[in-house]
């Protein structure tokens, strides 16, 4: 139990702090991005107002008197273009060229592909009337700032993954130490529970005694006093069951691996069916099974009669007189299914999470029935994860519920 709760706290603990680096490396990815793009607008910016203020316009005509050597551009994937007033490309030096349509209201232009190009696109204007004569329009490959982004990623991500492997550690020293106190005042909890449930079976039994012999001569002590001791009895026998009960969880919960056999499933079943086919008769109900012959597990016997006890106990309590009680057996692959499933007064929705939790009852005000303890569900449950398997319940109120008992098969 103590082992699933530290792994959930682990992985809600990984799973906050995986969020918190994801949105941080998004974060700094984002700026970073922002950042580059930026650099490289105003670069390309730079350079043509540069190659504007070059050209010289006579007799309405453009002159480009570039002073950047062409190896330059193509050595950092850069191109220059000149543009008339009408758009009309006059001249063009470097190889990496935006293909795109000049568009004058638009300073920058991205062309996507297979090799990215980013270009912005500056006015000519004529030094001594201010006059718009054409447009420089510069481009730039992305490539470079690709593959920077690339980098950018595998290192964050290669960041974030040492840092979850290493607060993983940490994260499992962490947890370990905060449950550590936890699982010690659990166990001494359990300790307690044990101890102190084996150590009322001595007076409870000294009562018990006494009050039966006193029984055993009712005319001495009146009949009064007869109806007292046999209350005496009944509680007796409740609180017996009840300190039966928890020491057995107790136990269980310790040594969970004991007196394991070879055993056959239908026989444990097929006992069960005889010794409670008169209760059901009794109460006029009528108790069917479907037994699949020679169910081999590896279990003990004493717990796993227990197990089906309790449920077939339950099944019957809560089914009213004419309603059915139905034990059916299956097998899937490995697996092992009984289902004990009755037509009772079911289970609201409400309270299905709750059943197997020790103590619960659906009407709490109901008293402790046949000297029940409260914990026969809790035991069930229990006695099953202990053999390695589980209990799932399905119910509806009014309609009835099926327990479904999963083991493994040896």
């Amino acid at each position: 139990m103590f082992k699933r709760i530290r792994y959930r706290l682990l992985l809600s603990y990984l799973v906050v702090f995986a969020s918190l680096l994801g949105i941080f490396a998004i974060a700094v990815r984002f700026a970073f991005t922002r950042s580059l793009t930026e650099q490289i607008t105003d670069k390309l910016t730079a350079i043509g107002k540069g190659a504007a203020a070059n050209v010289e316009f006579e007799k309405g005509r453009l002159t480009v008197e570039s002073d950047f050597r062409p190896q330059d551009l193509i050595a950092y994937h850069q191109t220059l273009q000149w543009f008339d007033t009408q758009g009309n490309l006059i001249n063009q030096q470097g190889q990496t060229a935006l293909t795109l349509p000049l568009l004058t209201n638009k300073m920058v232009q991205v062309q996507t592909g297979k090799i990215p190009i980013r270009a912005v696109t500056v006015p000519i204007i004529k030094s001594d009337n201010g006059e718009l004569v054409g447009y420089v329009r510069v481009s730039q490959s992305l490539e470079e700032f690709d593959e920077t982004l690339q980098k950018l990623d595998w290192g964050l991500g290669g960041a974030i993954i040492i840092t979850l492997v290493l607060s993983s550690i940490g994260g499992i020293l962490l947890t370990r130490q905060a449950m550590q106190p936890i699982e010690e005042s659990f166990q001494r909890l359990k300790q307690f529970t044990a101890d102190a449930s084996h150590e009322l079976r001595s007076p409870l039994m000294a009562i018990k005694i006494n009050a039966d012999l006193a029984l055993e001569y009712p005319e001495e002590i009146g009949p009064k006093d007869v109806e007292k001791f046999q209350e005496i009895a009944s509680a007796t026998n409740q609180m017996t069951r009840l300190t039966e009960d928890l020491l057995f969880l107790a136990r269980t919960d310790k040594v969970p691996t004991q007196n394991r056999d070879s055993l056959n499933l239908t026989s444990i079943l097929e006992n069960l069916i005889q010794l409670y086919k008169p209760q059901a008769e009794a109460k006029q109900i009528k108790f069917k099974f479907q037994l699949i012959a020679n169910l081999q597990l590896i279990g003990d016997s004493v717990q796993l009669t227990r197990l089906f006890t309790n449920l077939v106990e339950n099944a019957l309590y809560y089914t009213p007189s004419g309603g059915v009680v139905e034990i059916k057996t299956t097998r899937v692959g490995s697996q092992l299914y009984v289902n004990v499933q009755d037509t009772g007064v079911g289970i609201a929705p409400e309270y299905i999470d709750k059943v197997f939790e020790r103590f619960w009852r659906a009407d709490q005000s109901r008293s402790y029935w046949k000297g029940g303890s409260g914990l026969g569900l809790a035991i069930a449950q229990a006695i099953a994860q202990n053999h390695g398997g589980l209990i799932s319940i399905t119910s509806k109120l009014g309609v009835g519920s099926c327990f479904t008992v999963c083991l493994p098969s040896s």
